[in-house]
């Protein structure tokens, strides 16, 4: 009979702590709740194994991407931002969010070969000096 955690080549997994959330219940703080990170051969897998919080997994192909991924799907959790603190995160793990979508480039109105258009000026000129044109002259 196999034994849990126990891989296909017969060594266990081993699991690494990198973090821990604290859960508030009412008034009181509860323990915190040990984050472990599980490595793959393809990915990694970061998220607490005690009972009921266990259900909430974060993957990515590595650890920071994993951490990046457990912070967005505990967020969807469905408790509030003050009934927790954290995740504190140990031993160099920074969440790597992926970058945003870059804006898409503007329509080129322009027909190709065109010229383009003058700038337009930034600010009018100023008014010239009266005293230089005789105006208000005494």
């Amino acid at each position: 009979m196999p034994l849990s955690g126990v891989g296909w080549c017969g060594m266990a997994q081993l699991l690494e702590y990198v973090g821990s959330i604290h859960i508030y219940l009412g008034p009181y703080r509860g323990n915190p709740i040990a984050l472990y990170l599980k490595r793959g051969d393809t990915n990694c897998q970061i998220g607490p194994k005690a009972y009921p919080w266990n259900g909430v997994v974060g993957t990515g192909e590595t650890p920071n991407k994993a951490a990046a991924d457990f912070e967005e799907k505990w967020k969807t959790k469905g408790l509030a931002p003050e009934m927790f603190s954290g995740p504190s995160w140990e031993g160099g793990i920074k969440p790597e969010r992926p970058a945003p979508p870059k804006p898409a480039a503007p329509p080129a109105t322009a027909a190709p070969g065109a010229a383009p258009a003058a700038p337009k000026p930034a600010a009018p000129a100023p008014p010239a000096d009266p005293s230089a044109s005789g105006e208000n002259a005494n």
